[in-house]
């Protein structure tokens, strides 16, 4: 059923391998060198170029990590009814790219800005579902952690590239916010070409009846799921504000602020596959909370440490954390549903975790501005640890442990 793009059978320690793992992974590295040419600069276009407060960034960022979190939903539900999981995949792979021309036409003017950061974001909810569903179809059960953490890792590849190219571009260019603009889409363009080209699809015919989604919401367990991603979500503090805050604290010149996610990608693209092969033998649930746990140290470091500690050691724990939870998250929702609602089963889970990111980022924003930087850091870190008491107290009860 499953056959390893090295010769060797499924089962083996290369049998996640198969071709759709790695053509996907393709498709996601191009993707993200393109997402990440944007993201990395966004915080000082938004914050620094435009004069924003923290609070309006918190909206603009809760609107980039959040919005995601019902057209999530309707992509992974419409790959399931139609099958036809690359058709819909490819439909947001194509809005994102789209949607960094519009950059250019945004300008200063946030409204536009902020349906232009949606658009994209309805793009990468409406692919991700169906593309995650694809990686769980496409490798044994029994090598999901591994599959997702090779996916993972080519994933945050790009994550690495992605800001090395925006500051070349800047660099280059003498600051061109534009110019970055234009060279994201080009990657993101040659993304669904790979896609179209390299990718197979899983197909069917069209379901009829009881709608997947409604079935995935009926699945044991997947509530519980749900509730855990959301609500560690919402209480861990958004990457882009980290980046703000020590961009802040190092008073780092402009052109080198897109390098600060360059550690946290490296972290996670030299861990992420280590990681998915141990969240398969020593248990997924445990390696998911190990993974939040570190979180807490990164915030301390992001409130008091001195800047040479605070430059490495955060982006380095922030790596460690995503290596641990994000494919991870998606290795466990996998058996969790049957593969007929795939796709909405990991769909529900991702939008509980958009959700709860948006809130979060409103939320973090506000406290920064109502309170200041570093006690809304330090507010953020007891909530976290809260949040993990309470989730741990009950793995047991809820078949996790």
């Amino acid at each position: 059923m499953y056959v390893a793009t090295t010769g060797r059978p499924a089962g083996s320690r290369l049998g996640f391998m198969t071709g759709n793992v790695l053509a996907l992974g393709s498709v996601s590295l191009v993707t993200d060198v393109s997402a990440e040419m944007v993201t990395s600069v966004l915080p000082l276009y938004l914050v620094v170029g435009l004069g924003m407060s923290p609070l309006l960034f918190g909206l603009i960022d809760g609107v980039y990590n959040g919005v995601t979190a019902l057209v999530r939903v309707v992509g992974g539900a419409a790959a399931d009814r139609w099958r036809r999981h690359k058709l819909v995949a490819g439909t947001g792979y194509g809005l994102s790219a789209c949607s960094k021309l519009g950059l250019l036409a945004a300008g200063s003017s946030i409204p536009m800005l902020a349906g232009v950061i949606a658009v994209d974001r309805i793009g990468k909810g409406i692919r991700t579902a169906p593309r995650d569903a694809l990686i769980s179809l496409s490798a044994p059960k029994d090598r999901l952690g591994a599959a997702f953490g090779m996916h993972r890792a080519m994933d945050v590849c790009g994550a690495l590239l992605g800001p090395l190219a925006a500051f070349a571009v800047l660099w280059s260019t003498g600051g061109s916010f534009d110019a970055v603009f234009v060279t994201s889409f080009c990657c993101a363009a040659f993304g669904v070409v790979l896609l179209a080209l390299f990718v197979s699809d899983r197909r069917g015919p069209a379901r009829r009846g009881a709608t997947s989604l409604r079935r995935a919401l009926r699945t044991p367990g997947a509530g519980r799921l749900c509730l855990v991603a959301g609500l560690l979500a919402l209480v861990v503090v958004g990457d882009n504000f980290a980046y703000l805050i020590m961009g802040r604290r190092a008073d780092l010149a402009a052109e080198y602020f897109p390098l600060l996610p360059l550690g946290t990608a490296a972290a996670y693209l030299l861990l992420a596959v280590p990681m998915g092969h141990l969240a398969d033998r020593v248990g997924r649930w445990r390696l998911f909370l190990a993974g939040h746990a570190v979180l807490p140290a990164a915030y301390g470091l992001l409130a008091f440490a001195p800047d040479h500690l605070l430059l490495l050691g955060v982006p380095l724990l922030l790596g460690v954390s995503y290596a641990a939870t994000d494919g991870v998250l998606m290795a466990m929702a996998g058996p969790v549903f049957p593969e007929a609602v795939r796709g909405s089963g990991m769909a529900l889970v991702q939008s509980s975790q958009a959700a709860a990111r948006l809130a979060g980022s409103v939320l973090f924003g506000a406290m920064w501005t109502w309170w200041g930087m570093t006690e809304a850091v330090l507010a953020a870190s007891v909530c976290l640890v809260v949040a993990l008491i309470l989730v741990a107290g009950r793995a047991r009860r809820w078949g996790f442990a």
